[in-house]
């Protein structure tokens, strides 16, 4: 197995992003090729790992893909790798409505990967080891090897620590070196759109200073992944038979690798583009992630695409959206007093909200006979978004939700004609990808 360590925290808060990423960076440094991973559905926090490493971060959720699912990317992913480094998400053992599914420990026991404990000590000394304990103790299943300890002060406010340790401290990382290591919330940027001083990779040099890198590696090499799952043979590519188009820029930017693996193993050949800046390309459908239109929305109004996907839609092309795309598609979006035309494909407008409309998984099935996908689909995904749909009273809802808000009373997936839009971030299923495939190939036909 690949050597591999997971970066957990004790809480949201306490450095975990930070520092996972500057050791990804340090380890990138030193000439590792290190595949970089995410517990969770996050779509940000991968974008960093990615630009550091070079090597195109891959969520692992344990929720949305099945523990089989986290064997197959880990395995896929990793093949070529000298080490992956994982982050967690949330505390170690946060999961599912107060359970472990889901969480950075579920994640560890599939992968059987040693984990470092990120704590943050300011404001405690003995106590820390403490919390240090508890965490050891209170799932023995979970391997925890070592710890970094964030926002540490003196030499004596190390040394009252040391007095009682727990387990092999990794890392001292002092607060007055860079308050930023706190907690840094990446969660506001994409990685394109923080600056160089910004970046995680930033704090490289305090890594190196301050932590064992040797030790980590050494650990990481201590990785036993259990072999009595069922793993499939990953995402292989069948031969090209259609083009489907896929919005990445600035507005549009959140996608799951995996998604567009998923696409390529029934014969989609993707092709980016930017509904800002660029025509539709010849491709047979269209796919819109998540993102951030409103940010966007003057210059997604005045660009000829705009027009361009109306006619496409007219025409019966498959297109197919998530959240920020769903905005997207629909006729307008009032955003802090600004109003801005949309595609105007789907019947609904959309209000920027002051405060969260959704937040947490989805669990689907589509229902609706005549819609862009089959009847029967299920679907596992995520939602979270500011914003909300004010649709037509005759409006038609392709996904019926048993967990989840979607876009109105557990409905999602409004579609009209060829075209389907929800705010669901869905993981997409081989059932799903190959219908959204063959969806284009029909049209291509014609």
């Amino acid at each position: 197995m690949t050597p591999t360590i997971i970066i957990a925290g004790t809480h949201s808060g306490c450095g975990k992003t930070t520092i996972s990423s500057a050791i990804m960076s340090a380890l990138t440094k030193r000439g590792l090729k290190v595949q970089p991973f995410k517990v969770g559905p996050d779509f940000i926090d991968p974008t960093h790992h990615t630009e550091i490493c070079g090597r195109v971060s891959r969520n692992l959720d344990p929720f949305m893909m099945g523990e089989d699912g986290v064997l197959r990317t880990f395995d896929y992913a990793s093949k070529d790798a000298d080490i992956s480094v994982i982050e967690g998400v949330m505390g170690l053992y946060d999961g599912l409505e107060g359970t472990d599914a889901g969480s950075t420990a579920h994640v560890a026991k599939i992968l059987g990967a040693p984990i470092i404990l990120i704590v943050d000590a300011k404001g405690s000394s003995r106590s820390a080891n403490a919390s240090v304990l508890g965490f050891t103790e209170f799932d023995r299943s979970v391997r925890i090897e070592g710890v970094i300890f964030n926002r540490t002060g003196s030499e004596r406010h190390r040394s009252m620590i040391s007095a009682s340790l727990q387990r092999e401290a990794l890392g001292w990382i002092p607060w007055e070196r860079e308050k930023s290591l706190n907690s840094r919330h990446l969660g506001l940027k994409m990685a394109h759109e923080t600056l160089p001083e910004e970046s995680p990779a930033a704090f490289t040099g305090i890594i190196e200073e301050n932590t064992n890198l040797e030790r980590i590696i050494e650990i990481a090499k201590g990785a036993d992944r259990r072999e009595n799952v069922n793993v499939s043979s990953g995402f292989l590519g069948a031969v090209n038979k259609t083009r489907i188009g896929v919005a990445y820029d600035s507005a549009f930017n959140f996608y799951y690798k995996d998604n567009l693996d998923m696409l390529e193993k029934y014969g989609a050949e993707i092709i980016f583009f930017s509904p800002m800046e660029d025509d539709v390309p010849a491709v047979d459908a269209l796919y819109f992630g998540g993102g951030y239109p409103e940010i966007n929305m003057e210059r997604l109004e005045k660009s000829k695409c705009r027009t361009m996907i109306k006619k496409h839609a007219d025409d019966g092309m498959p297109i197919y959206a998530e959240c920020g795309g769903l905005i997207y598609l629909s006729r307008s979006i009032d955003y802090e007093g600004r109003k801005s035309e949309m595609c105007g494909i789907l019947p609904s407008d959309t209000v920027k909200m002051n405060r969260f409309q959704a937040l947490g998984y989805v669990e689907a099935v589509y229902r609706a006979e005549g819609s862009p996908l089959p009847s029967g689909i299920s679907i596992k995904g995520h939602e979270f978004h500011y914003t909300k749909m004010i649709c037509d009273y005759d409006a038609k809802f392709a996904m019926k939700l048993s967990r989840g808000k979607g876009i109105e009373d557990g409905r999602d997936g409004l579609y009209s004609g060829n075209t389907i839009g929800g705010y669901t971030h869905a993981y997409f299923s081989d059932r799903f990808a190959e219908a959204f495939v063959n969806n284009a190939v029909k049209y291509s036909e014609r």
